[in-house]
């Protein structure tokens, strides 16, 4: 917490506030990461059409901002809301299956939506939306800087980290956890798997549209391409590298996986393939992600 309170100070004495935007995107994605982790890695739900909801979330700050709704008191919760209600109707049907079906699903859904944005030109279209600034918040507190935007990311996205962390170590958390090991036996000693499932997955839903909502701001710019498999494609293999199932694997695989691909992206058009090697070094040498690899060093 020290390192990321400190690194807008240091990048703007360095002269290279380029990394505070970074670091921004990366406590997005890292946002976005630790959402789909708690469905994919505690709840046993592998979903292909987590990107979707992220999308959501910046559709609805960027259709806002185009009927003159600046405020983020109103705009984000409101991101927050449209994403939660919409993993609650995905969910409520794609968690009647199980397995491949159930992943089908989820990414038949994201790329309804892909092709509904695109087709709909009031909103953009496949040439997307181009937002007029950022959020408002009052008070005198701009979000135009890029210092300030970073410390609200920051302070939501510790604030979201918590609150997953309380919700996993408390009944709720639990009972997912359990399920994702024996569902059938839970349902046998009646817990209402079904109930637990969809209120994770809304939840999911939800803490993704509030990263979609601040991905908007940052980049003053909303594309139907949020809502690609691919992006979810992207999601999978952060959670796969930090670590799934480990709180601190959306958050490790985000900081590892951007840094990689700004870093490779300096010296080659062709980073995914060095990055690809990376992941595949990181699946056999560590199956359990980097923050399973970093828990086994500290206990030996």
């Amino acid at each position: 917490m020290l390192v990321l309170a400190a690194l807008p100070l240091v990048a703007s004495a360095l002269g290279e506030d380029f990394y505070v935007g970074l670091a921004t995107r990366i406590l997005i994605f890292a946002l976005a990461a630790t959402s789909l982790n708690l469905i994919l890695g505690f709840g046993g739900m592998v979903s292909f059409g987590h990107a979707a909801f992220i999308g959501t979330g910046a559709y609805t700050v960027g259709i806002l901002m185009q009927q003159g709704v600046m405020s983020a008191w109103v705009a984000w919760p409101a991101a927050v809301l449209v994403s939660a209600l919409f993993a609650l109707m995905v969910g409520a049907i794609s968690l009647r299956t199980r397995g491949v079906y159930f992943i089908m699903i989820t990414l038949a859904f994201a790329q309804m939506l892909y092709y509904l944005m695109v087709s709909v030109k009031a909103w953009g279209g496949e040439d997307g939306l181009t937002l007029p600034g950022r959020s408002t918040v009052g008070g005198g507190f701009d979000l135009a800087s890029d210092t300030r935007f970073y410390y609200v990311v920051l302070a939501l996205f510790v604030l979201a980290f918590l609150a997953i962390q309380r919700l996993l170590n408390a009944r709720f958390g639990h009972v997912l956890q359990a399920v994702r090991e024996n569902e059938t036996r839970m349902g046998a000693i009646g817990f209402p798997v079904y109930r637990y499932q969809l209120v994770a997955f809304t939840l999911a839903g939800a803490l993704a549209g509030l990263a979609g909502a601040l991905l908007a701001n940052q980049s003053s710019f909303v594309s139907p391409s949020l809502l690609q498999w691919n992006q979810s494609g992207l999601l999978l293999v952060m959670v796969i590298l930090g670590g799934v199932g480990h709180l601190w694997g959306g958050f490790i695989g985000a900081v590892v996986f951007l840094l990689l691909e700004e870093i490779l992206a300096a010296y080659t058009i062709h980073w995914q393939f060095g990055l690809g090697a990376v992941l595949l070094l990181v699946v056999l040498v560590a199956p359990q992600g980097l923050a399973g690899f970093l828990r086994r060093r500290k206990a030996a």
